[in-house]
């Protein structure tokens, strides 16, 4: 597993619209791997040839990660915050953040505004948190703040990469672990007779856009996405509940809540997986959705799939991998590549 270039990309940062330190990234690893360009919303496209009238196969990983910008800096030089995806304000708490300012990062203390606990009314201890109620704290008086940042300036969580155990953590798998599926799967391919066309996609945290706009201009015959999914073996879930268990494969996702995959697609890397005897486990997602469930309505409909990555404490600052299951994800999206050509998804 290369897991200098994992952690070069989950320690990154690129909220939504402002990925292009990501961008950065991606380009460098995949200029060797096919025909690179930008579209108009910040996408990279790495296009690799196929044979002449071969099949369009679309895999998209999505480079933006959950954060926030700033929208509102106070006369004392805190700083008010607006959340870009799906944050749980219980997980904010006592955190560290990087504010992107026009004179490069700088850290702040994520806090939330209430008086301590010693002082707390039993009342007010019972209150839950809102994200309305966290604030940025530069440590700076608020003439030199304001001199520092605009409104807009991202902000991101201040974790590191790091090795749990046998386990990785950073802040964001989401998607990160994808990006670097998608790469390494390109690299591991043997032979390809699709064309294929690996998009690091912008802005899926709100709502799959930059999917959308890339596969509006493909036009493909298939597509993939990449992107991690629950892994909820831990204290406190029921087993029913677990979606996924880390160590135990890849994903081969049957639904979530922006698609049900296509089924002779899901059954085309299952039986894949089985074939190449690469540990695979079955996915369904009651909420939650990725790059394919955009894709897949348009041009009168589009056979998708997602493969996905099994993530402990996902949108959290503590997402969790476990190796084998993403160097499975790598493998069996290099024999899918290989084996595309064969797809035959009619009815």
């Amino acid at each position: 597993m290369n897991v200098d270039l994992l952690k070069k990309l989950t320690e990154a940062r690129g909220v939504p619209g402002q990925e292009d330190l990501v961008r950065e990234i991606v380009i460098e690893e995949m200029k060797d791997l096919g025909d690179i360009s930008i579209d108009s919303m910040g996408s990279v496209h790495c296009v690799r040839r196929g044979k002449e009238g071969a099949k369009k196969l679309m895999i998209a990983a999505h480079m933006d990660e959950i954060g926030f910008v700033v929208k509102y800096i106070e006369k004392e030089g805190f700083l008010r915050i607006q959340p870009l995806g799906g944050w749980d304000p219980r997980q904010m708490a006592s955190q560290r953040v990087i504010v992107q300012t026009q004179d490069g990062p700088r850290r702040g203390l994520l806090v939330y505004g209430t008086k301590p606990k010693h002082l707390l009314s039993e009342a007010e201890q019972k209150e839950g948190l809102k994200i309305e109620g966290f604030f940025v704290d530069l440590g700076l008086p608020g003439d030199e703040v304001k001199k520092l940042v605009r409104l807009g300036d991202q902000v991101t969580m201040d974790r590191t990469f790091e090795q749990i155990g046998s386990h990785y953590a950073c802040k964001c798998m989401d998607d990160r672990a994808g990006l670097y599926v998608m790469i390494e799967a390109l690299r591991a391919v043997k032979s390809c007779e699709v064309e294929v066309h690996a998009i690091a996609t912008v802005q899926e945290e709100i709502g799959l856009r930059g999917a959308a706009a890339s596969g509006a201009g493909i036009v493909p015959d298939l597509v993939v996405a990449l992107d991690v999914t629950l892994a909820n073996d831990i204290p406190g879930i029921p087993e029913a509940d677990h979606v996924t268990q880390l160590g135990k494969g890849t994903a081969v996702k049957f639904m979530d809540s922006s698609l049900l995959c296509h089924p002779k697609m899901f059954a085309h890397f299952r039986d894949l997986a089985e074939k190449h005897h690469i540990p695979y486990q079955v996915e369904i997602l009651p909420l939650g959705g990725t790059d394919a469930g955009a894709v897949q309505r348009l041009h009168g409909g589009i056979p998708a799939f997602t493969l996905s990555i099994p993530t402990r404490y996902i949108h959290t600052v503590n997402e969790t991998v476990h190796p084998d299951d993403v160097d499975a994800s790598v493998q069996l999206l290099a024999r899918y590549i290989e084996d595309a050509h064969n797809a035959n998804y009619g009815y």
